[in-house]
């Protein structure tokens, strides 16, 4: 569910498009890039103290909260300053650095989702919002997904993109050996070090970081799919056809979810997945305008008339 494997793999960091690959008008050329975030994107964020963190965090707009998880080796800036100014035009967007990203300095524990859930939830409770949508990409797919395991009562609807998977077969096998062989040295010169760089509180940090991350990804145990039918909350999958999930992964958890039935002969499910083409697992966050809007239908639309009640 994190970037490094897939950055180190497609050669430093760098986005890469195929010749043929689709391009949509509204995407940005490049990420990440602080230096192109829209002045009202960073300028605004406060902290809290949060299980031992200070932890960064941002509100934009108003209406109905929607909380924002970035991906690792990320932060609020990289991640969503294109779309916060869209989403903040009727939400109260809330936007988050997790343990050890960003401006959220790490203290002395491992990385895992259960933690970074449990984070979100009590920042939100010292917010005082006792529900909210959830669109989390990558890395913060999965703790979105904690928290509507272990926190369902804060959780109205997820947009879960990029971080489609519940086991760790989802990978990509190469992916995963990949990343066991990973080191801080390989991600100078690249632009996920130069973001870390320039807003961590504590920039030697950086090595213990990826070896936390790389922890979290290697001896990642997942969820169960009991875990993963007992989710309550809708849930929209958003996976490129090259991403670092195997898209038979992301099926099996769309049909765990409710979803994949015959929907001319069945009530439709509450829960939905697009398969964004041409797109690998850092392009996502480029296709702006597929998936904000794709987003914001769903955030959107009420619940089905007859939500399909059979969960695989």
């Amino acid at each position: 569910m994190t970037l490094c494997a897939a950055a180190l793999i497609s050669g430093g960091c760098k986005p890469s498009q195929s010749a043929g690959k689709p391009t949509v008008a509204s995407d940005t050329s490049s990420r990440p890039d602080s230096s192109v975030a829209p002045a009202s994107v960073g300028t605004n964020g406060k902290y809290a103290e949060v299980n031992g963190l200070k932890m960064y965090y941002e509100i934009h707009g108003s209406g109905k909260p929607l909380v924002l998880l970035h991906g690792a080796f990320s932060q609020v800036r990289t991640d969503y300053s294109s779309m916060i100014p869209l989403w903040a035009r009727n939400r109260q967007v809330i936007a988050i650095d997790l343990q050890g990203h960003g401006h959220t300095g790490d203290i002395d524990r491992p990385l895992s989702y259960r933690q970074m859930g449990d984070d979100t939830a009590e920042l939100l409770k010292q917010l005082h919002i006792e529900s909210a949508d959830f669109f989390g990409y990558s890395m913060g797919g999965g703790v979105v997904l904690d928290i509507a395991i272990h926190n369902p009562q804060l959780v109205h609807k997820i947009v879960d993109m990029g971080g489609s998977m519940y086991r760790a077969e989802g990978f990509h096998p190469e992916l995963m050996k990949m990343e066991a062989t990973m080191t801080a040295d390989m991600m100078n010169g690249t632009p996920w070090k130069a973001s870390y760089d320039s807003v961590a509180p504590n920039k030697s940090d950086f090595p213990k970081l990826v070896e936390k991350i790389k922890q979290l990804d290697t001896h990642f145990g997942g969820w169960s799919a009991s875990e993963v039918r007992g989710i309550k909350s809708p849930v929209m999958l958003i996976v490129g056809d090259e991403d670092v999930v195997r898209l038979e992964h992301v099926v099996q958890f769309f049909h765990l979810l409710g979803g994949g039935v015959a929907g001319d002969l069945h009530p439709m499910p509450a829960s939905q997945l697009a398969v964004l083409p041409g797109t690998n697992h850092q392009l996502m966050v480029t296709r702006t305008g597929w998936f904000v809007s794709m987003t914001n239908a769903f955030l959107d639309a009420p619940p089905p008339d007859s939500v399909s009640p059979t969960k695989q």
